[in-house]
């Protein structure tokens, strides 16, 4: 296997293990969820796990792999707004909670820049 299978293999597993997480434990994740957005809560939970899963499934087949790249690095980008409420509303919890709350902020750009990657070495091979 290439390193970029693996890689995009890794991504899928990632996302497909996030989308699984939203279905399990979906109260920690209607939390993180910005006020501001219409609908309930648990709606854009559900909504965020099926596309997790989705994008898992995009990438671990190498045909829509390009696609469903480019489009993990949008949805990474459009999740950051959650990570930012997270860490604001975690503040003043201890510390290792508030240090694991802020330090996901910073991570949002290397899988945006993992997801590019991986679309980018899949435009030869479609």
């Amino acid at each position: 296997m290439s390193r970029s299978e693996r890689s995009s293999l890794l991504l899928a597993g990632l996302l497909a293990t996030a989308g699984t997480a939203h279905f399990a434990r979906p109260r920690q994740f209607d939390a993180t969820v910005p006020r501001a957005l219409p609908g309930s809560p648990r709606t854009w939970t559900y909504a965020s796990g099926v596309a997790e899963l989705a994008l898992a499934a995009g990438l671990a087949v190498p045909r829509t792999r390009r696609v469903a790249a480019l489009a993990a690095a949008a949805f990474f980008v459009g999740v950051f707004p959650a990570n930012v409420k997270m860490a604001v509303d975690w503040r003043h919890r201890p510390t290792p909670q508030k240090a694991a709350a802020f330090g996901r902020l910073p991570l949002q750009v290397p899988l945006v820049l993992w997801a590019r990657s991986v679309a980018r070495s899949a435009e030869g091979r479609s």
